[in-house]
């Protein structure tokens, strides 16, 4: 057994290393394991760039990865606290966007600004308990390849963005937006979609 598996297989253990790394009912890791624990666990590639005023709660157990020449601009929140957050080359995560893993987002994407993505749902069925005490759920949530979401937009645990679709601004994505589709509404719909043998974008009859 692991020195990981035994401290998630002991409640008191698992209490204190979580205590030791982050503040209590806080989700941001402690000063020292920002300064010292991070940079030596997570990759960040040539050329990314982190703007200074964006709040990076990253902790050790899980993997956030930053592509080459990507760029986290300001006011974004990066949470890895529940699962692996890994985004692609030249990706841009725009102004006051979230991310909360899990989630792979690809190279080439452009977020714009206010996009919320989380692949974490808080547990409410016991109604004896808090919604915040309550175990989490997960379910990845993957953006492939040269997609753009446009602001406003909340894409939801568990969905599939395809390869070179688009996301209108302020759009609610809960559920898989096939490659080369543009979606939009809330709930998101496909409105149109790339077809090959005419070479045009051609609105969904629906």
């Amino acid at each position: 057994m692991s020195i990981i598996e035994k401290v998630k297989a002991n409640p008191k253990l698992k209490h204190l290393v979580l205590w030791m790394l982050m503040p209590k009912n806080q989700a941001r890791p402690r000063l020292w394991v920002k300064c010292f624990v991070n940079p030596l666990k997570h990759k960040k590639g040539k050329g990314s760039l982190v703007r200074r005023r964006t709040r990076m709660d990253v902790l050790p157990f899980n993997q956030f990865v930053l592509g080459k020449d990507a760029t986290i601009e300001d006011f974004a929140t990066i949470n890895n606290g529940v699962g692996n957050v890994i985004i692609g080359d030249r990706t841009r995560i725009g102004l006051g966007c979230v991310v909360i893993g899990p989630a792979t987002i690809g190279s080439d994407v452009m977020f714009a600004q206010n996009i919320v993505v989380s692949g974490l749902n808080h547990g409410y069925r016991d109604i004896s308990i808090p919604p915040s005490l309550q175990a989490v759920e997960t379910k990845e949530i993957i953006i492939e390849d040269e997609v753009w979401i446009g602001a406003n937009a909340v894409i939801t645990a568990g969905v599939t963005i395809g390869k070179h679709s688009v996301i209108a601004a302020g759009s609610i994505v809960t559920k898989t937006v096939p490659p080369y589709s543009v979606a939009g509404g809330n709930p998101a719909k496909i409105l149109r979609h790339y077809n090959p043998e005419t070479k045009n974008w051609e609105k969904t009859t629906n």
